[in-house]
C-alpha cells in the first residue's frame, strides 16, 4: 500500500491549488484560535471550495463547543474532523452523528499514550501520533518514533516535525498508512507553505514507497 500525505495548516488557496496538483490525499484546516494558521469559516468555505473531489478535507479541532462544530461540519462540508484536544470519546461521537468520520491525534511522550488512546476510541478512523507539548494543534517536533507499538491500528498518521529530509526515513521505520505535513513544508511565513518544500516531500515519500517495494533499486535525496 502506498503512504497517504495530508497537507495540513492550508491557508492560502495558491497552496491547496498546488497541493492538488502534487497528488495529495488530504489538506487540513485549522480551527483552533491558538494557531497561527487559524481560518475563518468563510476563509475555510473558500479553500474547501478549491479542492478536488479526490482531495479530502479534514479539519482540526481542540475542544470546540458542540455548536462551532456542528457549524463548522455543516457550513464547510468537511471530509474528515481531527480532534487535537482533550476531547472525550463521547465528544468525538458528535462528528459520527452527523455523518463524518473522525481522526484522534496522540500527543506522543511513550508508548502507553498510544495504548491508552488505541482503547478509548475505538470509532476513530485513524489516530495521528503526534508530539507531546504543552500546547495543541502539533509542535512542528520529532518525538521518538520507537515509541509507536508494533501491535496497532491499521490506520496510523505519523506527525510531528516531518521535513523532507527525514519523511522517507520515518516511512521505512514506521510504515505508517500516512504521514502530515505542515511547518516542514512552511514558507517564510506561518500562513504560507513553500511549493519547493511541498513537491520535494511528495517525492521522497513516493521514493520511500518505491524502496520498500524493490529495497535497493531505488536511490532518492540523502536523508539526515
Amino acid at each position: 500500500m502506498r503512504t497517504r500525505i495530508k497537507f495540513c495548516g492550508m491557508v492560502r488557496p495558491g497552496d491547496v491549488d498546488t497541493a492538488a496538483a502534487l497528488g495529495v490525499d488530504a489538506i487540513g484546516l485549522v480551527f483552533h484560535p491558538g494557531s497561527s494558521r487559524f481560518l475563518a469559516i468563510d476563509e475555510a468555505i473558500a479553500l474547501r471550495r478549491r479542492a478536488p473531489s479526490w482531495v479530502a478535507v479534514v479539519g482540526l479541532f481542540v475542544d470546540p463547543e458542540e455548536s462551532v462544530l456542528a457549524q463548522t461540519m455543516t457550513r464547510v462540508g468537511l471530509d474528515v474532523v481531527q480532534f487535537h484536544g482533550d476531547e472525550s470519546p463521547a465528544q468525538c461521537a458528535r462528528a459520527l452523528a452527523a455523518g463524518v468520520p473522525y481522526w484522534r491525534a496522540v500527543r506522543v511522550r511513550g508508548q502507553d499514550d498510544l495504548l491508552e488512546s488505541f482503547a478509548r476510541f475505538p470509532a476513530a478512523e485513524a489516530f495521528i501520533a503526534d508530539s507531546f507539548s504543552s500546547d495543541f494543534g502539533g509542535s512542528g517536533k520529532r518525538f521518538d518514533w520507537a515509541a509507536i507499538p508494533r501491535q496497532r491500528p491499521t490506520r496510523l498518521i505519523l506527525a510531528g516535525g516531518l521535513t523532507v529530509e527525514n519523511v522517507g526515513r520515518s516511512i521505512e521505520q514506521v510504515a505508517p498508512t500516512g504521514v502530515d505535513v505542515s511547518s516542514g513544508i512552511q514558507g517564510a511565513d506561518p500562513r504560507e507553505k513553500d511549493s519547493e518544500k511541498m513537491a520535494r516531500f511528495v517525492q521522497q515519500v513516493l521514493l520511500a514507497d518505491a524502496r520498500r517495494e524493490m529495497p535497493g533499486a531505488v536511490t532518492g535525496e540523502g536523508e539526515r
